[in-house]
């Protein structure tokens, strides 16, 4: 389960979730204020918005990418991806409990923040990286 900052939104996710990834994309960063963004795949049809389905907005960043937030408080919750039409992407850091969540890989890191140094031990990819599972 998980939620918007201010409550408003709140949703379960029935289906595992994986992989999830260190964004460090431009998008991400200047959509999270934040040097990168950590997300988790998951399939659209595991997705049931529990609360405030009325308060889910979203913003085409690209041609690609809908990424959904809350109106009333702005949190980044989800984004959608062209290249993956099943697949919705959640925002890890809105999840109410990550204790069995851990990040598998950097994305992007060929755009990363040039003042943010990575020091764990995580694979590193140029873009996007390999795209495995369903």
């Amino acid at each position: 389960t998980g939620a918007c900052l201010c409550g408003a939104i709140r949703f379960e996710i029935r289906g595992p979730i994986g992989p999830v990834d260190h964004c460090h994309c431009s998008m991400c960063r200047r959509a999270h204020g934040a040097p990168f963004s950590t997300f988790g795949r998951i399939r659209r049809d595991a997705l049931a918005i529990t609360r405030g389905a009325d308060r889910l907005t979203a913003h085409a960043s690209s041609d690609a990418v809908l990424r959904s937030f809350c109106a009333t408080c702005g949190s980044r919750l989800f984004f959608r991806h062209a290249a993956l039409p099943d697949h919705e992407f959640v925002a890890i850091g809105s999840l109410d409990d990550t204790t069995n969540i851990a990040p598998e890989a950097h994305i992007f890191v060929g755009s990363k923040a040039a003042w943010y140094e990575i020091r764990d031990e995580l694979p590193q990819h140029v873009e996007y990286g390999p795209i495995g599972g369903d």
